[in-house]
């Protein structure tokens, strides 16, 4: 999502936790900076159905914050070349549902 590439900050991030159903397989996963995979699991931050960067509210109302992750609103995933390793869309859309504090 961000483009980062170093390693010590990227993440394998469930999308649908693994203690809440997820499996571990490439398509319920996402790899994530340190930063943004804390605040996925904590559903500040999540993924729409066009594979787009969400940030919700939440984030600014709880912390009065958020600037820099605001910046990435609407950002598309940067997706695998194949297409079997792309995130699940019904994955991104359970944890939308579930996760997601909007």
């Amino acid at each position: 999502m961000t483009g980062e590439h170093s390693l010590p900050v990227l993440e394998a991030a469930h999308i649908r936790p693994y203690s809440q159903g997820g499996a571990h397989r490439v398509d319920n996963g996402l790899v994530l900076r340190t930063d943004l995979h804390r605040l996925f699991d904590k559903g500040y931050v999540t993924v729409d159905e066009d594979r787009r960067f969400v940030v919700g509210r939440r984030l600014k109302e709880e912390f009065e914050n958020g600037r820099s992750y605001y910046a990435l609103q609407g950002q598309p995933l940067h997706l695998p070349e194949q297409p079997a390793s792309h995130p699940s869309a019904g994955a991104l859309a359970w944890h939308r549902e579930q996760l997601f504090l909007g």
